[in-house]
């Protein structure tokens, strides 16, 4: 088909001043009727940019929404100036902390009040205040720099403004989508909207047609080369510190910086949003292209090394000014944790937006928590009982007197005392484990796994080990973490990128010039988001035969094979290349005869309300069903043990029962589906399809009440579930054909074959000494630095019960 020549035989298009190739001035471009003038969308010069902003304003609920957002950042932004100068020029600390007396001579003020001192006895009169901010060098020069950055991103909001006005007359006109229906439509289908749209108006007028995947690369250009990146080990750079070992460092402030260097920055690779310059697609001169990046790398170090102290000085304010309440009100949000950046890098796939990328970290937020918190160090809970012991007892007698007496409040540092004994009970407590609590730490580390899809090959079977936990950590951090290293990243960046990045010239330069290739219609983009088997497969992933990859050109930890997956279940109406399509026709057999030496999905099913209790499943719906009759079913009938209703379980694996719901998911579909038949099969959206599909795989352990109305979350449930079961059984079967040998990328280790059954059910451990409570402090939403959502305002998960006393697992 033609979609899948233009994948392989990639054309060059020189044009690097707008959209279109040379020789297409002539192209004759229908507009419709009643289309014309400013409200016709054809011929869009930068379609990365308009399909981008395109995006952001469904996922921000458009434009009232928007613009209200980034009016009050720039309000935010002008009130911690002014408050800061406010609170260093215009208050004297001396009266207000009651070290001088202030002379109170007014006729009217009782004498019973001239030893009170009122807040404006405290404050300095405008003359005073104006003049003690004259007689400042730094805080005028702080607050020129202020002034210049707020005007900077005043004239950004306004073009932001014009910007996204057009963006909503475009959805209003061109996609017949009105403001109060936005919020109510997914993704999805705003995306088909557009690629029909591209039918009427050639929006791209060197394709006829655009595709999902079109879409997807222009959105997505710069966020896919930076995921491959991550993914071959070239970011970020790795520091080894005294007593914490090899440690990564990348925050917001060295992400933005890195993004500056390479793709839009004055001195980046690309001479435009679409087009690697021309000289870095040469073998040539590399080694002076990474000396030119070198000096690069150099300027923007020093230029971070320059403007440090100010950028330190914003830190410390923004992070006080959005933390300190919040502290204050609940400690435990410190021991909170979040998906770090580089984990949201390492996890990702390529063509993954943001939302579905944060509905899937959502998911596994819960699991990996209970993973965190089931390590326990024995000796900091016997400092932390006896730390909560005598805090306690202080804090009880000071509560005491207050209670008899409310003056005690009076005296100097009482309060603070209260305060600050509150906050150590807090802390305390939180690293006191309960003791009733049993634990299957190889379970709930495949429960992660289903979420989060990647995994490293050393962590199975070692999952009660410190050394599994310490790289857990390093993608799912503490929010005390987060916040310590974005108020460090100011001075840590600029010796990153001056002593460490400039090392790597040599090895970007060959990266971008290696996986760099050029799309008909789409430019430049990473060769790894093509999600080519042939070209970036890698054998032990289920394409050996299908790939011709060096290990050099493979993806690690299959991730050319698992976005591949994702993505087609994503966007089931996309038609795959030949290559792709093979892969998928062939991981679809390889299902279908794994089902055939397991048990049934029904069977499964059955056991499901069972399973979900054991993985601390809250809801009963079919996508957690699904998954939990999976995750917990080799537990329990490995061994041949008998199912909750006395049946006879023969011994299966996880992958075979993976195999089992994946298998019975394809056979559920109607012929008239109108799926291509190389996909793997996803609910239908019609609702008799949908319907026949519930009936056959969730009437057994189902509310049917739940699922009368078709909608778009529940197939979205549903295929998120489909993924995950993919992700599992992806990882069962490479696991089962891995070798001794070691494999490159992070995280890679050789580990030997195992007998999959026997260390999946010695994973449950029973503990009786004390263990981190199940519950999960909620992550409070803190802001500041534009950091990601979580998905954490969920109930906390139930427990895990005691069913086996077996210890000897770990």
């Amino acid at each position: 088909m033609a979609d899948t020549e233009a994948y392989h035989e990639y054309q060059r298009i020189e044009d690097a001043d707008e959209d279109s190739p040379p020789g297409e001035e002539d192209f004759l471009v229908h507009v419709p009727e009643g289309l014309t003038g400013k409200d016709s969308w054809h011929h869009i010069k930068n379609l990365d940019n308009f399909f981008t902003r395109i995006y952001h304003f469904h996922q921000k609920n458009g434009f009232a929404c928007m613009m209200l957002s980034e009016f009050f950042e720039l309000v935010q932004f002008l009130f911690v100036v002014t408050f800061t100068t406010f609170l260093f020029n215009c208050v004297e600390y001396d009266v207000l902390f009651a070290n001088r007396a202030v002379n109170h001579t007014g006729q009217s003020v009782s004498p019973l009040d001239r030893n009170k001192v009122t807040l404006p006895d405290a404050l300095l009169s405008s003359q005073q205040c104006t003049q003690r901010i004259q007689d400042n060098t730094w805080i005028i020069c702080l607050l020129i720099m202020a002034a210049i950055f707020w005007i900077y991103r005043l004239c950004k909001v306004i073009y932001n403004v014009l910007s996204y006005w057009e963006i909503r007359q475009f959805y209003i006109k061109a996609l017949k989508i009105s403001m109060d229906e936005l919020c109510s439509l997914s993704w999805q289908e705003v995306q088909q909207r557009l690629i029909s749209l591209q039918r009427e108006q050639q929006m791209c007028i060197h394709k006829k047609e655009l595709t999902e995947l079109d879409i997807y690369h222009r959105i997505l250009r710069f966020k896919n080369y930076t995921v491959a990146m991550v993914n071959k080990s070239l970011l970020p750079v790795r520091l080894h510190l005294p007593f914490l070992g090899d440690t990564i460092f990348f925050t917001q402030g060295l992400k933005y910086n890195f993004e500056l260097i390479l793709f839009w920055g004055p001195g980046s690779l690309f001479q435009n949003k679409w087009n690697l310059h021309p000289k870095y697609k040469r073998t040539g001169n590399r080694l002076e292209l990474a000396r030119q990046l070198s000096r690069v790398i150099l300027l923007t170090g020093v230029a971070n090394l320059l403007l440090c102290p100010f950028v330190l000085v914003w830190q410390v304010l923004y992070a006080f000014f959005s933390y300190a309440e919040v502290i204050k009100r609940e400690p435990g949000s410190l021991g909170a944790r979040r998906w770090s950046l580089y984990g949201r890098l390492y996890l990702r796939h390529f063509n993954e937006l943001d939302h579905e990328l944060q509905g899937r970290l959502s998911r596994g937020y819960k699991p990996a928590a209970k993973y965190m918190n089931s390590f326990v160090s024995p000796l900091l809970t016997v400092l932390a009982k006896n730390m909560a012991f005598f805090s306690g007892s202080v804090l009880a007698v000071l509560i005491a007197l207050t209670v008899y007496d409310e003056d005690v409040l009076t005296v100097q540092h009482i309060l603070t005392s209260i305060t600050v004994l509150g906050l150590v009970i807090t802390i305390s407590r939180s690293f006191i484990p309960d003791e009733h609590m049993v634990w299957c730490p190889e379970q709930l580390l495949q429960y992660v796994l289903a979420h989060i899809h990647y995994m490293p090959d050393h962590w199975r079977g070692n999952a009660n080990k410190n050394e599994t936990r310490d790289e857990m950590a390093q993608l799912f951090q503490y929010k005390a973490v987060f916040i310590l290293e974005e108020l460090l990243s100011p001075i840590i960046t600029p010796f990153i990128l001056i002593f460490l990045l400039r090392s790597k010239s040599l090895e970007i330069i060959d990266f971008f010039r290696n996986f760099t290739v050029e799309v008909v219609g789409v430019g430049d983009i990473c060769s790894f988001a093509q999600m080519d088997i042939r070209r970036h497969g890698n054998p032990q992933w289920m394409s050996e035969g299908q790939t011709e990859a060096s290990v050099y050109q493979q993806a690690e930890n299959g991730k050319t094979e698992l976005s591949l997956m994702h993505f087609t279940i994503k966007n089931p109406h996309w038609q795959p290349p030949q290559d792709s399509s093979v892969f998928i026709s062939h991981l679809r057999e390889k299902v279908q005869q794994d089902a055939q030496a397991g048990p049934s999905a029904q069977l499964l099913l059955s056991e499901a309300p069972l399973c979900s209790s054991i993985l601390s499943s809250e809801s009963n719906t079919g996508p957690d069903n699904l998954l939990a009759s999976v995750l917990a079913h080799p537990v329990l009938t490995a061994s041949g043990l008998p199912g909750w209703n006395r049946r006879f379980i023969p011994p299966s694996t996880t992958a075979t029962a993976a195999a089992s719901i994946l298998a019975s998911l394809s056979a559920s579909q109607l012929p008239h589906t109108p799926y291509s038949s190389s996909h793997v099969v996803l609910p239908s959206s019609h609702p008799q399809q949908t319907s026949t599909y519930l009936s056959e795989l969730t009437a057994v352990n189902s509310d049917p009440r739940m699922f009368c109305q078709t909608n778009p979350a529940v197939v979205s449930e549903f295929a998120s579930a489909e993924m995950s079961l993919h992700a599992i059984y992806m990882h069962e079967v490479h696991q089962q054909s891995s070798q001794t040998q070691p494999t490159a990328g992070h995280f890679q280790h050789a580990v030997p074959m195992r007998d999959l059954r026997s260390h999946i059910v010695s994973g449950c451990k029973t503990q009786f000494t004390r263990v981190p409570a199940l519950s999960v402090p909620a992550p409070l939403q803190l802001g500041g630095w534009a950091e990601e959502e979580e998905d954490d305002d969920e109930e906390e998960m139930n427990s895990i019960p005691a069913r086996n006393q077996d210890t000897s697992g770990s």
